[in-house]
């Protein structure tokens, strides 16, 4: 019934308005619009009083020039798109934190994409990179006296060490960690000292080396990479394929047969791809826990949400109601656990129970398919 009394409000409409010259055409109700102001003429500016004082005030939205000529006035004029606006706000970019003696950065950017960035600035600025690590987000470099570094930044550091440091040889380490919202990364740098002329293996504390030094690095850094962002930077594919790519992924069992997944790589970097790798794979994520390291999945529901229905969709079309959603549901959870040797996925019917080994098995192979 409610199929038919469509078609019979279809009907009606097109019975209604066929030959109504006033709702369509040039001069109808609903006519196109769009070149109008191709008529519009430029009229004498406002005058105020003598007495009032005023300023001038430039336009918000300047229109630009030469948007259309005399011939394009005649005829039909397609608007064109307008240019993204360019962010002066750097600051919200790449911004510096500080807490205690502990500095990093927090940038507006995927890792994917600040990796290429801290890279050419330490490339840019002298440093030797002597070994990248993407699936642990570190950039390392070698053992250089500061002399060697470029003339700008070994003028700046100069001035945060004392003259006892001057003839030292340093390494930094450079991590990059997935910030705490979507698409935002955090920069720490970790510095190492040594004698001049010393062949000592010294590692990199577990924080910080030399806090005055590492500051001014960041500092450094930060100016850069939001110079590099202003004009446009390349994301590293390559880093954006392996940056929380684990080096290694098995699928398992446990000593009850349940399939496990087992993941080379720490927590963050786990979850990071594993979220991305359900959504490759078209897997509904319906809500996710990262404190618990549970994705709540839905194996009935695309994870592509369905696009809004046109005129015709809603005047015949049906929309499923959450009835029958949650009739079809085949509601899991992936669980991602920290273990001794990396991380382990396991797939579940609830906190108490396992999938079962099908269907968990099924899961856990499309996120090994997409997760490198």
């Amino acid at each position: 019934m409610k199929r038919l009394a469509g078609f019979s409000s279809l009907a009606v409409i097109i019975a209604t308005t066929s030959g109504c010259g006033w709702l369509w055409g040039e001069k109808g109700y609903f006519r196109d619009r769009g070149s109008d102001y191709l008529g519009a003429r430029q009229v004498a500016p406002m005058r105020l009083p003598g007495d009032v004082q005023a300023r001038r005030l430039d336009s918000l939205l300047p229109v630009p020039l030469n948007v259309a000529d005399m011939q394009q006035r005649s005829g039909k004029y397609e608007v064109p798109r307008p240019q993204p606006l360019r962010s002066q706000g750097a600051d919200s970019e790449f911004s510096l934190q500080r807490s205690g003696e502990s500095n990093w950065i927090v940038a507006q950017h995927s890792p994917a994409g600040v990796w290429t960035m801290a890279k050419q600035f330490l490339e840019s600025s002298g440093f030797r990179i002597a070994e990248e690590r993407p699936q642990t987000g570190e950039i390392l470099t070698d053992w250089q006296r500061l002399d060697e570094l470029s003339a700008p930044l070994a003028g700046r550091l100069r001035s945060r060490i004392s003259e006892k440091d001057k003839g030292t040889e340093m390494r930094i380490r450079v991590r990059i960690e997935p910030g705490v919202q979507r698409n935002t990364s955090e920069i720490f740098i970790v510095s190492a000292e040594r004698p001049a002329g010393s062949r000592a293996d010294i590692d990199f504390p577990a924080h910080s080396g030399h806090a005055g030094l590492e500051a001014a690095l960041l500092d450094e850094m930060s100016g850069s990479l939001a110079r590099t962002a202003e004009h446009g930077s390349a994301v590293s594919l390559l880093a954006a394929r392996d940056f929380d790519a684990p080096s290694r992924v098995s699928l398992s069992a446990d000593a009850n047969g349940n399939p496990v997944l087992n993941l080379d790589t720490d927590f963050d970097r786990a979850w990071s791809g594993i979220g991305r790798a359900l959504e490759k794979a078209n897997v509904r994520v319906d809500d996710l826990n990262r404190s618990l390291g549970v994705y709540y999945i839905n194996l009935a529901e695309e994870a592509k949400k369905d696009e809004e229905p046109g005129f015709f969709g809603r005047l015949f079309g049906r929309k499923p109601d959450k009835a029958e959603i949650e009739a079809r549901a085949e509601r899991y959870q992936v669980r991602v656990s920290r273990a001794t040797d990396g991380v382990q996925v396991t797939v579940e019917k609830d906190v108490n129970t396992f999938a079962p080994e099908e269907v968990a098995r099924r899961v856990l192979s499309l996120i090994q398919r997409h997760i490198g």
